[in-house]
């Protein structure tokens, strides 16, 4: 997938207010547009501005897409960086299919519940977020203190953002890509109609030791060679503090031991993996060498046994 730079589509620069890529939109569309145009690709450049349209028209989406595309240049291979948009408010409008570019970044977005209007006392508009937070949270719950980046057009027609800061309660076993809802932190309501609600996107920040699938997580655990033939009984990290696990004699490098019940907390609790990662002593004393040395001797043993070499 290809990065796609929306403001070089409009032929308008970063800088540009919301009217200018406005007018900008309304020259290229009725250039472009497939009843009048005979440009061979006028279909396909039409719905391209439809697109950047799409997104650059919409303070919210156009302040997060800036955020992103400062490391990005048009035509670069893409893949949207984990939590991208952490922190950016969406007021989840509805909008037609684009490219897989564009629901890469906007699809979630275009989710979840929305404000609906009924007459002169409509509820307003529901707003979405994605949050990080870490790993040993949805262990144990807690309260935490975001800052949201809340996008506005300021008088001259261009995008700022302002902070908000909430107190938010995450729940004991919450897991990644779940919401919290905040009743009535939306958009205000109509001719006195209830406010909206924000619903905050759950997602983990990377861990240096934790690896997370659903309800499970993944450990590695460096092992001594003695310990994966022998067996022994090593202490391991879990979210919830250090425990103690036994290894099986005879057991393989880069085997997994299920400890059951250690994952994300639930109705139906995870699990924890731990992945034996054999680490070799170092050979860099007479000593150690002579080890080695006194296994090469008396060990039957080849390596390259099964390759036939």
């Amino acid at each position: 997938m290809q990065y796609k730079d929306y403001y070089k589509t409009l032929g308008v620069d970063k800088t540009a207010t919301q009217d200018e890529i406005k007018k900008a939109y309304r020259r290229l569309a009725r250039k472009y547009h497939p009843d009048v145009s005979k440009e061979s690709d006028a279909e396909e450049q039409f719905k391209a501005l439809g697109e950047a349209y799409e997104v650059l028209k919409d303070p919210e989406k156009r302040a997060a897409y800036d955020q992103l595309g400062s490391q990005w240049q048009a035509g670069q291979e893409f893949r949207p960086p984990p939590g991208w948009d952490a922190g950016f408010e969406f007021s989840g409008d509805d909008s037609s299919a684009f490219s897989d570019f564009f629901e890469s970044l906007f699809g979630r977005a275009q989710s979840g519940s929305r404000g609906r209007s009924h007459g002169f006392d409509g509820k307003g508009r529901d707003h979405h977020a994605r949050v990080l937070v870490d790993l040993e949270d949805a262990y144990a719950g807690t309260a935490r203190q975001i800052t949201l980046q809340a996008p506005y057009v300021d008088k001259s027609g261009h995008v700022r953002t302002r902070e908000r800061t909430l107190n938010v309660r995450v729940p004991k076993g919450i897991m990644a890509g779940q919401q919290i809802r905040l009743a009535g932190q939306g958009d205000a309501g109509m001719g006195g109609g209830p406010a909206g609600d924000l619903y905050l996107e759950v997602e983990f920040r990377p861990h240096r030791m934790y690896r997370v699938e659903g309800r499970n997580v993944h450990v590695d655990v460096p092992v001594a060679p003695w310990e994966l033939a022998l067996g022994a009984k090593i202490r391991v990290p879990t979210p919830e503090g250090n425990i103690e696990m036994s290894v099986p004699p005879s057991s393989r490098p880069d085997e997994k031991l299920r400890l059951p019940g250690r994952g994300i907390p639930g109705k139906k609790k995870g699990d924890l993996y731990v992945t034996l990662r054999v680490v070799l002593p170092p050979a860099d004393s007479e000593k150690s060498r002579q080890v080695y040395e006194n296994m090469k001797r008396e060990m039957d043993f080849n390596p390259r046994q099964g390759l036939g070499v």
